[in-house]
Parts: C-alpha cells; structure tokens; sequence
C-alpha cells in the first residue's frame, strides 16, 4: 500500500483524498499477476469474462489484455449504491447480458467486495444459467462480506476499510477515470 497524496491533481475536481491506497504501478503489476493466474486456471473450454459495470470497467479492460487464452467479454450492471457510499442492500439487476451461459467457464469481474450482497444474489442468478463453473475476480476485497457464501477465487488487493475511488471505483459517479485508488477525506 502506498502512503502518498495526490495534491494538486486535477482530476480530483478539486477535492482532497486522505491517500493513495495503490498507485498505478502497483495496480499494473497485480493486473499482470492476475491475468497469469487466471490463464492458468482456465486450461480449456470457452471462458466468458462478465464485468460488473460500472465499477469494473477500467479493471476488467486492464485485466483481459493479461489472460493469454481465448475468452469473450460480456457485462451486466447490479446496482445497491446509488449516490450513497454504503450498500443499501437492495440489488437490482439493470442490465442483463445477453450472452448464453450455459455451459461455459464464467469469470465474474468486480471492482470492490464490499458487503457481498450484490455478488451473493449475482451468483444465484448465473448460476441458474447452468454455467460449466462461475469464480469471482474482484480488484479490492475488504473482507467484511458476511453473506458471500461463494469464496473470492482472485484477489487484486486486500482493502481497507475506506471510501475508495479511482480506477474505476466512484463516489456519486465521480472519481472512476482516475488512474489509481484513493481514500476520500
């Protein structure tokens, strides 16, 4: 974890984070790491990798330029949040994605673990879809879902017990085309 500032960085709409939890080099190597291990994970059948949006976007684009294996990409969009900064634990599903599940390794991409609600009723979800195997990716996991009965298979970072942004990661949809992950004051 780094400990700097990002004073006077103008993406931040002028507004002050407390940190840089990781920087871009540090998200680049793990975003390399990640990439061999799922490549190996995956020896054969056809891997789908579905991003949860909006969130994981950046990390998701990052990430299947490291997996060095055939793959198609897909996204859905499940929302609790709204403009708050805690789950509200009411997940809906927004965007349904249209690719055939049935039978196919699925690699679930999320930006950040947080409660686990909205990965614990996506996994109910999919998993109905008869997919040869479902995991999950998520770039940051605070470890504090306690409703997650389906582990994390691919861990990122372990996260702090902060408002994060950055790399995708917003508040009230600011913040996500910053190239690192800060604290908010």
């Amino acid at each position: 974890m780094i400990n700097s500032t990002a004073s006077g960085d103008p993406r931040l709409l002028g507004r002050a984070i407390k940190r840089i939890a990781y920087d871009e080099q540090a998200i680049a190597g793990r975003v390399r790491e990640l990439g061999a291990e799922i490549t190996a994970f995956y020896p054969d059948g056809d891997l789908l990798v579905l991003g949860l949006l909006k969130g994981s976007f950046v990390f998701l684009a990052d990430l299947v330029r490291q997996i060095r294996r055939p793959l198609h990409v897909d996204f859905l969009v499940a929302s609790s949040y709204g403009a708050g900064t805690i789950s509200s634990g009411n997940v809906q599903l927004v965007y349904d994605p249209k690719t055939e599940l049935e039978g196919k390794h699925i690699q679930l991409v999320e930006d950040i673990v947080d409660s686990g609600r909205t990965l614990q009723e996506l996994m109910g979800v999919l998993g109905a879809r008869r997919p040869r195997s479902i995991e999950i990716c998520a770039l940051l996991h605070k470890h504090i879902a306690e409703h997650l009965t389906h582990p994390v298979k691919f861990v990122g970072f372990d996260a702090p017990h902060e408002v994060l942004v950055g790399y995708g990661l917003d508040h009230a949809e600011d913040f996500r085309h910053v190239p690192y992950v800060a604290s908010l004051e």
